[in-house]
Parts: structure tokens; C-alpha cells; sequence
């Protein structure tokens, strides 16, 4: 908003977006908080200020601190960081378009179909190289190759859902959709499992729990490089959003291309999906609880402002389960999937108590 549209809004629109901003630059410091705090903790005890001058380029004390937070933590945080934004957004994108709050990357089956993509690379290669922990026997090649089958395997799921969701109006029998074709896919990678040698089910089984700490060094950046795109998508896309909001009608009406920004959202989708799927594994709970909160914390339904929003509180809640999942205090780390859906769960709950009713959001 300019200076001169600022001075003719109403009090209560400039309070409101002054409140806004205020929450957007509280969530930026907390997410560079949890940073720090994640690249902190771990089973060997670094000092903070250890850290942050590892973090600033000067010697450290202990030479294995610097190892440690240059080659295992600090990729980890950044990670962290991806899988956060890169989830939320998904997931405020798939709940604009299916205008359905219970949407996300794992309820509508991009997680599953991103899952069969990997199995299919994994097992039916025979490698057993895509396993969380096995990620860095990989080339940047093999990576690409990765992102590329779960990218299409989510891509396909959500072009299936789309082509349902054409002829099935009730949000409610979507879900059940997008469960079903979770459930099938679930059962071809069963399949593909029980016809699999014992070593490569143990490398699957490992990648199911989900984890930030098997991408490092070229996979690393050939992660980041799909997240920026799948961002830079997503955020091209800010007013395209707000239109599909009011619905397709209305939206055709006020002049929007509804197929091309609608092949936009799913290409968006499918590339944060699939890309973070395939290093990290299946992470619940981002996708779908992050932009309900966002929406509670800035009570506004633009997405230029959600987006932003999302990519900050993503964030931030991924690092702090991050942070929690390494249990300070013992050499215990338990899978991430795991603790994000213990908060998730509860944190969906106490937005819907909280507001009575989420529809409001989507009308």
C-alpha cells in the first residue's frame, strides 16, 4: 500500500495492516531463532555464541564445532527451512483451490503419490539408494531423477483429484476421494514391497519416518533449486488465489484464465510436494495445520499476505519440531514426521474450536 492510498484508508484497514506487518516481522525473528537453536542442540553440546560465530565466519574454539555445524547442522536448518515454507504453501494452495479447509498435500494423496515415484526409483531399481539415510550415496543425477518421479507421481495423484473434483461438488466426498487414491497407491507400494529384497524394505522403511538430516552438499541444492521455483510459482499466483477464492465463476467473470492458473497451483504443488517427499519422506501435518494458523494469526484471506505468512510460520514450526525431535539432553532423535504430527493435530483443533467454524475462509 503506498503513502497516499495509506493516508485515504479507513483507521481500522491501516490498523489492521500495521498489525499484520508487525505479526509477519515477530515471525521472521522467530524463525531465525529456531535457526540458531536448531543448529544449537544435537547430541554434542555447542555453545550458542560458538555457534553464531561459526555461523559468521570466524574460527571456532573446538575445530569439531566448526565440522559439525558447517557440515551436518547448518544443512539440516536450511532443510528445515525448505521443507517448512515449501509444505505450507502447498498446502494453502490445494485448500484455496479445492476451497476445502481440510486440503492438504497428505489428506488428498501428493504425499502417497510422491511416495509411489520413490518406490518406483527405489525398488523397482533395485538400488535401495533413496532411503532417508541413504540419500547422500546418491549423485546430483540420481537426485534430479528422484525429484523427477515424485514430482510426477504427486503431479498425477492432484491431476487425478482435479478430474474428479470436476464432477463431485461436496467437499466431503473429495476427501473421501483423495483418502481412496491414497489408499491405492499405499497398496501398489505395498505390493511393490512384498516382491522386495529385506535390504531395500529396511532403506524404505527408514525414508517413512521422514527426516532433514540425509540432505546434504549437491542435494542440497538441487532441493533448494525445485523449492525456489515451486515458491516462485506459488507466489506468482497471489492474485489468481484471491480470485479462486470467490470461486471459478466468479473468477472467469472478473477476466482470470481459470485453466492456466489452475495448471500453475498444480505445477507448484506437485514440485513442492514431490521434491520434498523425495528427500525428506512423508512430513504430516505441515501441509494442512500451517495456513489455518496463518489465517488466525493474520486474519486476512489475501494470499499476499497469506503466502509470505505461511512460508514464515512453516518454517518456524518445522524448525521447533526439528529442535524438539533431537530431545536436548540425550543422543535420542526421533523421527520428524512423528513429532509434527503431534503438534499438527492439536494445533488444527484448537484453530477450528477457537473460530467455530473455518468456512468463513473460503466464501
Amino acid at each position: 500500500m503506498s503513502t497516499a492510498q495509506l493516508a485515504a484508508a479507513p483507521p481500522s484497514l491501516v490498523a489492521a495492516g500495521r498489525r499484520r506487518t508487525a505479526w509477519l516481522l515477530a515471525l521472521a525473528g522467530l524463525v531465525a531463532l529456531g535457526f540458531v537453536l536448531d543448529i544449537a542442540l544435537g547430541p554434542v553440546r555447542i555453545p550458542l555464541a560458538a555457534v553464531v560465530k561459526i555461523l559468521l565466519g570466524q574460527a571456532a574454539d573446538n575445530p569439531a564445532w566448526a565440522f559439525i555445524v558447517r557440515e551436518i547442522r547448518l544443512p539440516k536448518a536450511l532443510t528445515a527451512l525448505a521443507v517448512g515454507s515449501g509444505l505450507a504453501v502447498s498446502g494453502l494452495q490445494m485448500q484455496t483451490l479445492f476451497r476445502n479447509p481440510l486440503a492438504g498435500p497428505s489428506v488428498l494423496g501428493l504425499t502417497a503419490g510422491a511416495g509411489l515415484g520413490v518406490a518406483a526409483v527405489m525398488l523397482a531399481g533395485g538400488s535401495g539408494a533413496a532411503g532417508g539415510f541413504a540419500i547422500r550415496a546418491l549423485g546430483v543425477g540420481g537426485s534430479w531423477g528422484l525429484v523427477l518421479a515424485a514430482t510426477a507421481g504427486a503431479a498425477l495423484v492432484m491431476a487425478l483429484v482435479m478430474a474428479l473434483s470436476a464432477r463431485v461438488r461436496d467437499n466431503v466426498v473429495l476427501l473421501i476421494v483423495g483418502l481412496m487414491v491414497s489408499s491405492v497407491t499405499g497398496a501398489i507400494v505395498g505390493l511393490w514391497q512384498y516382491f522386495s529384497a529385506p535390504e531395500q524394505i529396511q532403506e524404505y522403511l527408514l525414508w517413512t519416518f521422514g527426516s532433514l538430516g540425509g540432505v546434504v552438499g549437491p542435494h542440497l541444492v538441487v532441493l533448494a533449486a525445485v523449492v525456489t521455483v515451486g515458491l516462485g510459482l506459488a507466489f506468482a499466483s497471489a492474485k489468481p488465489l484471491n480470485a479462486l477464492l470467490l470461486g471459478e465463476n466468479y473468477a472467469r467473470s472478473m477476466g482470470l484464465t481459470v485453466g492456466r492458473a489452475r495448471t500453475s497451483i498444480i505445477l507448484s504443488t506437485s514440485l513442492l510436494a514431490g521434491a520434498i517427499t523425495a528427500f525428506c519422506g512423508p512430513i504430516g501435518f505441515v501441509g494442512i495445520a500451517v495456513p489455518h494458523l496463518t489465517r488466525g494469526l493474520l486474519r486476512t484471506a489475501d494470499h499476499r499476505v497469506l503466502l509470505p505468512g505461511a512460508c514464515l510460520v512453516g518454517a518456524a514450526l518445522t524448525l521447533g519440531c526439528d529442535c524438539l525431535a533431537q530431545l536436548p539432553g540425550s543422543q535420542t532423535v526421533l523421527p520428524l514426521s512423528i513429532v509434527t504430527s503431534l503438534l499438527g493435530a492439536p494445533v488444527v483443533l484448537w484453530v477450528v474450536l477457537r473460530r467455530n467454524s473455518v468456512r468463513s475462509s473460503f466464501s
